[in-house]
C-alpha cells in the first residue's frame, strides 16, 4: 500500500494556487501534507491533519472524493487526479497509533456535549484541547453517532471510531456518558445547574422522512436510517425494493445485498439517482437494479404500486395517469433522508427550531437560548460528514469566546 501511496504523491504537482484545497470544504492544506510527507516528516504531516480536522481519517474513507479534493485536481482535467483520500488514510492511520498525549491543563470551566456524531466530536476535541473540561452526553451505547449507526462497516469500519474514542476522547480525559439522553431525565437546566458554562447540541437527525402513502406501516415496511442502525436484526427476504436514489439508499441497498438479499431494485422519481456517481457505480457493480421516474403510490403485501412521472426543469414531477404497476418485494425500505427528533426543544423553555424542526442558530452557532450552541445536521439537515466537521470548528471557537467572556 506504501509503495501506491508514494506513487500517488509524487504525481502532486504542488500547485501554488491548490484547487484540490479550495475543494475541500475544511480546506485541508493537501499541497503542505504531501510535501511532508515525501520530505520524509510523515509525523508533522500528521499533527497537520489531524489539527485541521480531527476526523481526517474518517473523512479519507467516507468523504465525496470525487466531487471535493480529487474532483478539482487540476491533472484530473485531462487524466487521474492525485488520489488525496489514499495519502490522507495512510498518513493519518499511519500517525494515530502515535498519538498518546494526555489532557491539556485544565483552565476550570465545563462544557457539555449532547451527541457524539461528527459535529459533536469535532466540539469536544477542540475544547479539550483548550483545556475544558468536556462530557459528552450520548443517547446510544456507543460513540460516533451517524458514522456508527448510519454508515456501513465495509464502508467505515467501527475499529476506526473505536481507536478515536480512545485517541481522542479517553487519553484527553473527555469523560461519556452513553444511553444517556439529553431532554428526558436530564434537562439543559440540569446541565447549567452543574456548572457546564456552555452546552453544544449535535443530535442529528434519526427521525424518518415518510412517504404518507398507503401500506407505509405494513410489517415488511422499514425505514432506511432505522436498518442501517442495526441489519442483522432484520429478515428481508430474497427481492427487496428501496425507495429513494442518495447516498443512503445506496448504503442500504448494498448493505442489504450482505445480509442475503438475492434481488435488490432502487426507484428514483427523478431521472437520475442524487447519490454520488462512485456510491452509484458500486451498487451496480453489486447487482442493484434502478428505475427511474417513478412515484410509489401505495404499498401492499405483494410489494409496491409504481406509477410513471415526467420531470420538469424545475425538477419538479408529474404522475402519468393510468401507469401503476405492482412491483413485487418481500420486503420495502423507504430511503428518503432524515429530520430532527424535537424532544429537546419541547423540554427546553427558548430553544427554537423552524417548521422543519432544525435548531435556529446564528452564522456561528449561537442558539435562541444563552449558553446553547449547535451546529452539524440538526443545523442544517443531513450533509456530508466533512461539513459538519468545518462547520463545527467555527462553532468551537464562539462556544470557547463566550466562555471567556463570563
Amino acid at each position: 500500500m506504501a509503495i501506491h501511496v508514494l506513487d500517488e504523491a509524487n504525481h502532486c504537482l504542488n500547485c501554488k494556487n491548490p484547487q484540490c484545497q479550495k475543494g475541500c470544504p475544511i480546506s485541508t492544506p493537501i499541497p503542505k501534507v504531501i510535501r511532508l510527507m515525501l520530505d520524509g516528516k510523515l509525523d508533522e504531516a500528521g499533527w497537520t491533519l489531524f489539527e485541521n480536522n480531527p476526523l481526517t481519517t474518517v473523512c479519507s474513507l467516507v468523504c465525496n472524493h470525487e466531487n471535493q479534493c480529487e474532483g478539482h485536481c487540476v491533472l484530473g482535467r485531462k487524466g487521474a487526479p492525485v488520489h488525496f483520500s489514499v495519502i490522507e488514510n495512510y498518513i493519518s492511520t499511519t500517525y494515530s497509533s502515535k498519538m498518546v498525549k494526555g489532557p491539556a491543563p485544565s483552565n476550570g470551566m465545563r462544557a457539555a456535549i449532547i451527541g457524539s456524531g461528527p459535529a459533536g466530536l469535532t466540539i469536544a476535541v477542540i475544547l479539550a484541547r483548550k483545556g475544558y473540561q468536556v462530557t459528552i452526553f450520548e443517547g446510544k451505547e456507543k460513540i460516533g453517532g451517524v458514522l456508527r449507526y448510519g454508515i456501513p462497516e465495509f464502508r467505515l469500519p467501527k475499529s476506526v471510531l473505536d481507536d478515536f474514542e480512545y485517541r481522542h476522547l479517553l487519553l484527553k480525559d473527555i469523560k461519556v456518558r452513553p444511553n444517556t439522553t439529553i431532554g428526558a431525565d436530564i434537562s439543559i437546566d440540569d446541565l447549567f445547574r452543574d456548572g457546564y458554562k456552555a452546552i453544544f447540541v449535535g443530535t442529528g437527525v434519526w427521525k424518518p422522512n415518510m412517504l404518507h402513502i398507503k401500506g407505509e406501516t405494513l410489517g415488511h415496511v422499514h425505514f432506511g436510517i432505522n436498518y442501517l442502525n442495526s441489519p442483522d436484526n432484520y429478515h428481508l427476504g430474497e427481492r427487496v425494493i428501496v425507495i429513494g436514489a442518495g447516498n443512503a439508499a445506496m448504503d442500504v441497498a448494498r448493505t442489504a445485498l450482505r445480509h442475503g438479499v438475492r434481488y435488490l431494485q432502487c426507484f428514483s422519481r427523478n431521472s437520475t439517482v442524487a447519490a454520488s456517481k462512485h456510491e452509484f457505480d458500486y451498487a451496480v457493480l453489486e447487482g442493484v437494479e434502478f428505475f427511474y421516474c417513478k412515484a410509489p403510490v401505495e404499498i401492499t403485501d405483494e410489494g409496491v404500486i409504481f406509477a410513471d412521472v415526467i420531470e420538469h426543469e424545475d425538477g419538479s414531477v408529474e404522475q402519468i395517469p393510468d401507469t401503476e404497476k405492482l412491483y413485487p418485494a418481500d420486503s420495502v425500505i423507504v430511503s428518503i433522508s432524515q429530520g430532527p427528533m424535537n424532544r429537546l426543544v419541547k423540554n427546553t423553555e427558548g430553544l427554537e427550531a423552524d417548521e422543519r424542526g432544525l435548531l435556529v442558530t446564528d452564522e456561528r452557532g449561537h442558539t435562541t437560548k444563552p449558553g446553547i450552541f449547535a451546529s452539524g445536521d440538526v443545523v442544517n439537515g443531513a450533509r456530508t460528514v466533512v461539513e459538519a466537521v468545518a462547520h463545527s470548528k467555527g462553532v468551537a471557537e464562539a462556544m470557547d469566546e463566550y466562555m471567556q467572556s463570563l
